[in-house]
């Protein structure tokens, strides 16, 4: 059974907050949709049925007691399940909901194998048998990755081809090949809708948690093991676990560790919000406020290590980022957070006191647009910077809001990650380019983020958080840190080492057949031909990259706009015994002509383009044409080359033709569209696809606006030069192609 396009237009975040949403709305416009997907009909659904308990009655006349299921199932002369709907605030998993339902799956009117639980948000599906765990659980967010287990369970067609068969708990994803996995196309991006990372913790660079998770759940399985060794935040790791995946977590940074601990430690809300009462009271009683109370506090409670900054800091050291009265209060509240004897729950709460210290200290400035609701600290300007105008917030109120947060998180992980499971996570210490703690070919899956050259050195501007979590970052961190520049003054050629043996590694630890999602988001070709080059001379196979847009533009990017790109590529190899190597296509043309022509390509398809737009086209189709040794030799910064050019609108950030003036390139017609049938026709062999001709005149139509528009029958010609016809498509000559198997040595 296919996954239907079931609540494609739902805002399911929205549904949780709106209190109009009941348990009748849950009904008919959720549950009602599902059924029928799952081809239950209306002589099969059986509404409010009454049920009389077997053994209970109640007050002095023994009336009977009645039971009254929402759903009932029913094929034939046999109920196949039961389905409860429950408001959205209500909990599906270990509550007395779930004995409710249980009651009307056991009744003996009734006796089906299975029931299940929706509140709106998600939904359960529990064996009679075994009522402690379901056997299925996913928020309907996300129906389309867990469509083949629920129909497995609960599709009608089971239980009419096996009336009394005792469906497998464990249901897994059949016929899943990881040699074939499709390439995925551009993810809206959801950056806000996930509270276990928005809110949880504040990072440099963060990848998109919904991104992350599509990329985990296509190219692994339920069960494999998923590597990111630039850890980060924690999102591949976290995505990881809510994915029913094993994960392990690796970075250099200690405060990347403690934030992917802290984070998955299991804690209930209850506890952690016990917890902050006893700790808001204590704080509350001795909070320093006068002059006398602020040096008593320093002098009691443990400070910040005074640790030097970033020369091109505004300040010397660690405790001038702060005021006196800062000091005192975060020090005291550390103190008392410290005093907790439940690790996970201190854990919990420190990752509470690091999100406050983002904010509680004087680089922290309101900003104009946002009033009373936010502002901007240092990490936003990538440096110490403090503010002209420092807010100095209330600092227990804040760590308050905080607690929530992290508690609002958790509960969004509880079911996937807890005291069960999250003996699946890894997490170490330690450098990209030594992952000998891993056994080689072990790993089922690859995604990560490293860092990009010099844009933001992570271990400087992560000073302050460590000197107040007494973490510690040893010189051998900063020599073994892939970045360029810093404080420790890391060459270009030292970051490209380190970057090169990380890809051996990962090549290394993967499995065979198995892939690795490798994002960079930099503008200058010669890193993505070290990615390439190094990627295929370790055996990988370079299979496509995919532009991805990453959320809202920074203030880095708005400040920087020819410098800084806000999307990304997401470049995918696959580990294979026989890999295929990139060779360069006869373009015909002079090597600048084809740059030329593949920007104004961009610009003529888009009405014009962003630098982002530009910067990926190049790259991707320098990939597949094999020329981004030349790219980066000669155009490493394409700033002249389109500001020399092209117009620049500042309100769209986009590149345009200049007024009363043509496209400059002078190519023939034949040839620009040979160009692009070479570039489009390789991309689909490396993705195993064939293209229809409507498909291909579709994408070369485009590109070729405001030049001379050719017939289709033009590049139907050029067509049957360069490729064959396989069936109802078309697929590139192999003399074309550069797709013959060819062993690297």
């Amino acid at each position: 059974m296919t996954t239907p396009p079931l609540f494609a237009n739902i805002n399911f975040t929205a549904l949780a907050d709106d209190a109009a949403f009941k348990e009748d709305s849950v009904r008919e416009r959720l549950i009602l949709p599902l059924l029928n997907a799952l081809g239950y009909g209306e002589e099969n659904i059986i509404r409010s049925k009454t049920l009389q308990h077997p053994f209970l009655k109640i007050g002095s006349k023994k009336r009977p007691i009645k039971l009254i299921p929402d759903y009932t199932l029913k094929l034939g002369d046999r109920f196949a399940w039961v389905l409860d709907a429950k408001a959205p605030n209500q909990k599906i998993v270990a509550d007395d909901n779930v004995e409710q339902v249980y009651c009307y799956a056991t009744h003996p009117e009734i006796r089906s194998n299975y029931f299940v639980l929706c509140n709106g948000v998600a939904l359960s599906v529990f064996r009679t048998a075994d009522t402690d765990k379901p056997i299925l659980y996913f928020r309907l967010a996300e129906i389309a990755q867990h469509w083949q287990a629920l129909s497995a369970l609960l599709a009608s067609t089971n239980f009419i081809a096996q009336p009394q068969a005792a469906f497998p708990c464990v249901v897994g994803q059949p016929s899943f090949d990881y040699a074939t996995r499709p390439l995925l196309n551009e993810i809206p991006v959801k950056k806000q809708a996930a509270k276990r990372h928005f809110g949880c913790n504040a990072y440099f660079t963060r990848q998109t948690w919904n991104v992350v998770r599509d990329y985990i759940n296509n190219f692994s399985k339920q069960g494999d093991l998923v590597l990111d060794p630039f850890g980060g935040s924690g999102i591949t790791l976290v995505e990881a676990l809510m994915s029913g995946r094993n994960g392990i977590h690796v970075d250099l940074n200690p405060l990347s560790i403690f934030i992917a601990k802290s984070l998955i430690a299991p804690a209930s809300k209850a506890s952690l919000l016990e917890a902050l009462a006893d700790i808001k009271i204590k704080y509350e009683r001795i909070e320093p406020k006068t002059n006398a109370e602020v040096l008593r506090a320093i002098s009691n409670y443990e400070q910040p290590t005074n640790l030097p900054l970033p020369q091109n800091s505004d300040v010397k050291t660690v405790k001038e980022l702060f005021s006196n009265r800062q000091l005192a209060q975060l020090s005291l509240l550390k103190h008392l957070i410290k005093r907790i004897k439940n690790q996970n729950i201190k854990d919990s709460l420190l990752l509470a006191f690091y999100n406050t210290l983002t904010v509680c200290n004087l680089t922290f400035h309101e900003t104009p647009q946002r009033k009373g609701l936010g502002g901007h600290h240092f990490g936003f300007y990538y440096r110490y910077r403090m503010a002209y105008s420092p807010i100095e917030l209330p600092i227990i109120d804040v760590f308050a809001t905080k607690v929530k947060r992290i508690i609002a998180g958790k509960q969004e992980m509880e079911y996937f990650i807890n005291e069960k499971t999250v003996r699946n996570a890894q997490i170490q210490k330690g450098t990209a380019t030594n992952l000998s703690f891993i056994d080689s070919e072990s790993i089922d899956y690859i995604y990560t983020d490293p860092p990009y050259g010099k844009n933001i050195p992570y271990l400087d501007l992560s000073v302050m958080w460590n000197a107040w979590l007494d973490l510690n970052v040893t010189e051998t961190d900063y020599e073994q840190e892939a970045i360029e520049g810093g404080e420790h003054d890391k060459t270009k050629n030292d970051y490209n080492q380190r970057i090169a043996q990380s890809i051996r590694e990962m090549y290394r630890v993967l499995k065979f057949d198995r892939w690795l999602s490798f994002v960079f988001a930099h503008k200058d070709p010669e890193f993505w031909h070290l990615i390439t080059t190094t990627a295929e001379s370790c055996g990988f196979e370079y299979v496509g990259a995919v532009a991805q847009k990453n959320g809202q533009t920074s203030f880095k990017k708005r400040q920087h706009p020819f410098t800084v790109l806000s999307g990304q590529l997401i470049i995918n190899f696959r580990k294979v015994r026989n890999p295929k190597a990139i060779l360069k296509a006869n373009l015909g043309m002079d090597f600048g002509k084809a740059v030329m022509q593949t920007i104004e390509g961009v610009i003529a398809k888009n009405n014009g383009a962003t630098l982002e737009q530009i910067n990926n086209e190049l790259i991707l189709t320098g990939l597949e044409m094999g020329f981004l040794d030349l790219l980066k030799k000669e155009y490493s910064d394409l700033t002249p080359l389109l500001t020399d050019n092209f117009d620049y609108d500042e309100e769209t950030d986009a590149f345009t033709i200049r007024k009363n003036r043509k496209f400059k390139t002078s190519v023939p017609l034949e040839l620009r569209i040979k160009f692009y049938l070479v570039s489009y026709l390789r991309r689909m062999a490396r993705e195993q696809k064939n293209a229809s001709f409507d498909e291909i005149v579709l994408h070369i139509m485009p590109l070729l606006k405001n030049g001379v528009t050719p017939e289709t029958q033009t590049i139907l010609t050029v067509l049957t030069e360069i490729g064959i016809r396989v069936g109802d498509g078309w697929r590139i000559k192999p003399s074309e192609s550069g797709l013959f198997d060819a062993e690297i040595v």
